[in-house]
């Protein structure tokens, strides 16, 4: 695949102009000081009087930094100089080339009409960046400076170490609680007045990675939740890659947090490639995009001297320009490329808090003097291996945190520099808040893989090659250097534990605490679905919904990738053992598994419940409920899928596990997690008894995109007038001429196979409106075909956090009652009962 996308990338790009910008990428290490003035108090606006009458306050300085007076750097070194400099390069590359010396014909054959708009097109990039007063470069510094364009700018930020929530998200699940109250009533046809707000499940749900196969799946899943009444019932939502993506349009204006408008909006955004030059640089270029888009490069680089402008930050632009213009150029709004902006749409808990994910890769340098002897070669290769890891990074609108670390810092902190717990003091006001087009380049940036990922990637396509297993055997013997190797730099941002050494946890590790900048990249390189973030202490998830849109969905468990950091962490509840059955596990074994906690009548249900709870303390054996009345009619809805055709190896349109807590210790492991309604478990009222025990732990809910045949035909009308390929009503730019005349079948949501269709690719940047209904139409399917088990496990869920509330209700009134008995014998001790 990525051979492929290299090779539609030198038919849509001149491979003078990709020459001209060879240079991009390149890392090393920086240190700028930078700062505020006082600490953001979460102020919804601010005026320019105000901010500046506290920042005088607080520096005791009346000579405040002039917005219309920015200090020029003239270093020829730095990012600036470096970045403009390239530009000059790119257009004397695409300049040089004599087009009157080629014939009309072979002209117009070898070379697309829109190439010849390319010196002129990028002179004005160039003159537009160039800083000369009046350019778009000047006014965007100008406005970079303003605390009435960026409040965030006079404000310090500090160094939150805790392994406790923010505040903020604390105050939003309160808030979320009520709101989802009311939802849950509803999506479980409950009288809304009998639901105890503690009784509401916190429910999560995530989405995989893969480019815009998973952007255009979610917005089917999503948009079958929203439709069924689930999404509201909510807390959190989390992404990889394209699900980011998909966060993020979903959490701005574009959709207007509505699932029907964001598929819309897609329907008419990727119809072109993100990398095809006319649209790009059109928008690149013209008023009020040009603006919109490049902000955030112009404040990143100025404020920075020493900052990088590599392929993370080329392929953010691209995405912003498809994904973040809408249709009409007056609906831009600047407040959709602040993450932290997004919370207005939480200040009132209406909607689910979005976490965003990158991860850094932790690579030791193995000191050779350690290692000494005959064995000294494979004790270093033993200790690399163990201490490369994977650190996880999360983005919420309030905060940037790493739970590893155990610090974070205000989201709209992110970009400037810190040092000793707090922004690095400076005579200008420090960088705005990092803009999300960068955000969406490291999110989605799979390109900067390691050399095992890339092997990874292509070893299918090859290995029916002559000779393979050779090559494969010797290539598989160096995959652990080849697993340290990034070909490209991932995106790279000020380190803000810079002086913090003796005061962060001990999984801090050193590289982390000496580096100027923290080099992250797409979190699929770990984990392509986000679980890790769900399972932080605090959040307590008690059912993880998981749609996953994975490339490799059947070859890689990525469920099962997080029993290693639930026993590392102490995570209790994770379903060990949930996701793909190994291939190596025999079908009887299988059957059994699967077939485990089906068998029981109600009276044995009934007995191991009660037998459950003498058994545990702190759920003392009293009259329950049957367990027959535990669902109401509505959640026992019949299931009218059919017995699955596949092996039982392989799993269905909708899966559940469910996780214990029981604890663990040195001889043995908690048991397996039970698999719960199955297809052919055949009843599935039993199966309910798991829900109910007191030990039950997090309940998973896994959707994978398979194929399915019987999924019914699906379209949404595009809303609005016809719009041109770049969005926009009308564009003076010559149509692609290298595009295919003959317009493919329309395929439908039962054809498709995201195994198998090319457009279905993760390299793949172009969907017609018939491809995105076909998937959105698959997604809605699936889920359709697990709806009912998803709502037994709320309902179930939701009866036991009930249960386990009432009894504790009821003992605390009972140990008041023996308190007052024992309080009131002690009055009457040594008197005597009078006859």
């Amino acid at each position: 695949m990525y051979s492929a996308t290299l090779s539609r990338l030198r038919w849509t790009v001149p491979p003078a102009f990709l020459a001209a910008w060879g240079g991009w990428g390149s890392t090393h290490d920086r240190l700028r000081a930078d700062g505020p003035a006082r600490q953001w108090d979460q102020k919804s606006s601010f005026s320019t009087s105000e901010l500046l009458h506290e920042r005088k306050k607080s520096s005791g300085d009346s000579q405040l930094p002039q917005p219309n007076a920015p200090k020029e750097q003239t270093d020829p070194g730095n990012a600036w100089a470096s970045f403009t400099k390239r530009f000059g390069v790119a257009r004397e590359s695409v300049s040089s080339v004599e087009w009157t010396n080629i014939g009309d014909s072979i002209k117009n054959y070898i070379v697309p009409d829109w190439a010849r708009f390319l010196p002129a097109t990028v002179q004005k990039l160039q003159r537009e960046l160039s800083m000369a007063p009046g350019s778009l470069a000047d006014d965007i510094w100008r406005d970079a400076r303003d605390p009435d364009e960026n409040p965030e700018i006079a404000f310090e930020a500090r160094v939150r170490v805790s392994d406790e929530l923010c505040p903020e998200e604390l105050a939003f699940r309160k808030k979320r609680q009520t709101h989802a109250t009311k939802a849950l009533a509803k999506y479980l046809d409950l009288n809304e007045d009998e639901i105890h707000p503690d009784d509401v499940p916190i429910i999560a749900m995530c989405g995989s990675g893969g480019g815009l196969r998973a952007l255009v799946a979610g917005s089917g899943s999503y948009l079958a939740t929203q439709e069924a009444g689930l999404w509201d019932c909510i807390t959190y939502t989390a992404g990889v890659s394209g699900s980011c993506w998909l966060q993020t349009l979903y959490n701005s204006s574009i959709s207007g947090r509505n699932f029907h408008k964001l598929v819309d909006h897609l329907k008419s955004r990727l119809g072109v490639h993100i990398a095809f030059p006319p649209q790009a640089l059109y928008l690149l270029t013209t008023a009020p995009t040009n603006k919109y888009l490049l902000g955030g490069v112009v404040e990143k680089l100025k404020a920075d001297p020493d900052s990088d402008f590599g392929l993370v930050d080329v392929y953010g632009l691209l995405l912003a320009a498809r994904l973040l213009v809408p249709r009409g150029e007056l609906d831009l709004s600047e407040r959709n490329l602040k993450l932290s902006n997004q919370r207005d749409y939480l200040q009132d808990g209406n909607s689910p808090l979005p976490i965003y994910t990158a991860v850094r890769h932790e690579i030791p340098i193995i000191d050779q003097n350690d290692f000494k002897g005959h064995r000294a070669a494979e004790n270093m290769k033993a200790a690399a291996k163990q201490e490369s890891w994977f650190q996880w990074f999360e983005f919420t609108p309030y905060e940037f945190f790493c739970e590893e670390f155990g610090a974070g810092i205000p989201m709209w902190a992110v970009g400037r520099h810190f040092t000793d717990g707090k922004s690095a003091p400076t005579d200008e006001y420090p960088a705005p808040e990092l803009r999300v087009p960068g955000l969406m380049g490291m999110w989605g940036s799979a390109f900067c893989a390691t050399l095992a990922h890339y092997y990874k990637e292509i070893r299918p396509v090859v290995k029916g090659l002559a000779g393979f297993g050779g090559i494969d055997s010797m290539i598989e013997e160096k995959n652990d250097e080849l697993s340290k190797v990034h070909p490209f730099d991932p995106a790279s941002i000020p380190n803000y534990l810079l002086g913090m050494k003796d005061k962060l946890p001990p999984s801090c590790p050193e590289s982390a605490l000496i580096s100027t900048n923290l080099q992250l990249m797409d979190a699929g390189m770990s984990n392509n679905l986000p679980i890790y973030p769900l399972l932080r202490p605090g959040r307590d998830i008690d059912i993880i919904v998981a749609f996953d849109a994975s490339a490799d969905i059947k070859q890689e468990n990525w469920l099962s990738v997080v029993d290693g950091y639930a026993k590392q962490r102490g995570v209790k509840g994770w379903p060990l053992g949930a996701g793909w059955p190994k291939a190596s596990t025999e079908p009887e074994e299988t059957v059994e598994k699967l077939r485990e906690a089906s068998h029981m009548d109600e009276s044995s249900s009934t007995e191991k419940l009660e037998k459950a709870q003498k058994s545990d303390p702190h759920y003392p054996n009293r009259e329950e409920p049957p367990v027959d009345t535990l669902m109401t009619s509505h959640s026992q809805s019949n299931n009218k899928e059919k017995p699955s055709t596949r092996s039982l190896e392989d799993l269905t349109f909708c899966n559940v596990w469910l996780g214990t807590k029981q604890e663990m210790t040195a001889r043995k492991e908690p048991p397996p997690s039970k698999r719960l309604f199955h297809p052919s478990h055949g009843d599935h009222e039993e199966e309910e008894f798991h829900l109910m025990r007191p030990d039950a732990g997090i309940a998973v809910v896994y959707f994978p995109l398979l194929p399915n045949p019987s999924a019914p035909d699906y379209s949404t009308p595009t809303r609005g007038k016809p719009q041109s390929k770049d969005g926009k009503p009308s564009v003076s730019l010559p149509e692609r001429e290298d595009a295919d005349p003959e317009k493919p079948l329309a395929p439908k949501p039962s054809s498709i196979d995201p195994e198998v269709d090319d457009f279905l690719s993760t390299w793949n940047f172009v969907y017609t409106p018939e491809q995105i209904d076909s998937v959105v139409g698959l997604a809605k399917a699936n889920f359709s075909q697990g709806e009912a088990q998803l709502k037994r496990v709320v309902r179930g869920v939701y009866e036991r956090r009930k249960r386990d509330r009432l009894q504790r209700e009821r003992a605390t009134i009972e140990s008041a009652v023996d308190r007052r008995i024992s309080e009131i014998k002690k009055q009457h001790e040594g008197y005597a009962p009078i006859y």
